[in-house]
């Protein structure tokens, strides 16, 4: 057991904090440093890194284009965040919060910033009339889940992740409070998916957008190599709902834009065109 930590009267930032994010962790807003973002062709311009707040958005986008709507067609460019391009100017311009993803959205004579992943998924929803129903009850259940996942996420990342998987240090007392949290999430997810197909009733929506690329990789095993730890088979339904979600097509394709990690074929780093799922992936690229 380390000894007790007493907080100082008054907290000041040691830059020296350890850990996987050090080097960009500050408790101060604004800039580092100047640079412009990129502009593409498209409707919608996205700022964005493959986590799952950014997988969040591009599933959405390709999902709205295999709809049929010709007008969600994106640009996704690469923020690569453990490099600090959230803290370029540019990118402040358009989230002050400095986290991806960020959207531009220029396709009125006006061009629009989105921040906070649920932002841009409302934004988008109600743009294209898809993925939100109109209709009460079934619209106030799918945004009652959406802004659960925005809330209680973090609990996930920030805090059962960090201390899990990044922190300097293994700290008992933060790894199993967080386990906990994370454990509670899951069963409360796990009770929903028994009586429901998607999470906010028979619609799929974005909801499980939002809610899959984090919940559906702790069923999957995909975050943090955490799935034995937390005994993720026990969430049957969780499993069974991020199952039938990983076989949609638009999915496979959203995980993939702005990802830098995993197999080669499976990471579009800039996605610019919807060919370049064929063309530009990573082990294309390294054939070139």
């Amino acid at each position: 057991m380390t000894d007790a930590y007493t907080p100082p009267k008054v907290w000041t930032w040691e830059k020296a904090s350890g850990g996987q994010f050090a080097n960009i962790n500050r408790p101060i807003a604004g800039p580092t440093h100047d640079k412009e973002l990129p502009i593409g062709k498209h409707p919608f311009q996205l700022y964005s890194l493959g986590t799952p707040n950014g997988q969040k958005v591009t599933i959405m986008l390709e999902e709205l284009l295999a709809a049929g709507h010709k007008g969600a067609e994106y640009d996704a460019w690469l923020i690569r965040i453990n490099e600090g391009d959230q803290f370029g100017s540019g990118f402040v311009e358009i989230n002050p919060n400095s986290k991806i993803p960020a959207l531009m959205d220029r396709s009125g004579p006006t061009p629009i910033r989105v921040f906070e992943s649920g932002a841009i998924l409302m934004h988008l929803a109600e743009k294209f009339a898809a993925f939100l129903p109109t209709e009460q009850p079934a619209r106030a259940e799918t945004l009652s889940w959406l802004f659960w996942q925005m809330g209680s996420a973090p609990f996930v990342g920030g805090g059962f992740g960090h201390f899990y998987a990044y922190a300097p240090e293994k700290i008992e007392y933060a790894i199993n409070r967080y386990a906990m949290e994370t454990k509670r999430q899951l069963d409360v997810l796990d009770r929903r998916l028994a009586d429901n197909e998607f999470v906010s009733g028979s619609q799929y929506t974005i909801a499980d957008m939002a809610i899959w690329p984090w919940y559906g990789g702790m069923a999957k095993g995909l975050q943090y190599g955490a799935g034995e730890f937390l005994s993720v088979h026990e969430y049957k339904n969780v499993i069974r709902w991020a199952d039938q979600l990983a076989e949609r097509p638009a999915v496979k394709r959203g995980r993939m834009v702005n990802r830098v990690q995993g197999e080669p074929s499976t990471q579009l780093r800039e996605r610019h065109d919807a060919g370049d799922f064929e063309t530009k992936t990573q082990d294309k690229v390294a054939a070139e």
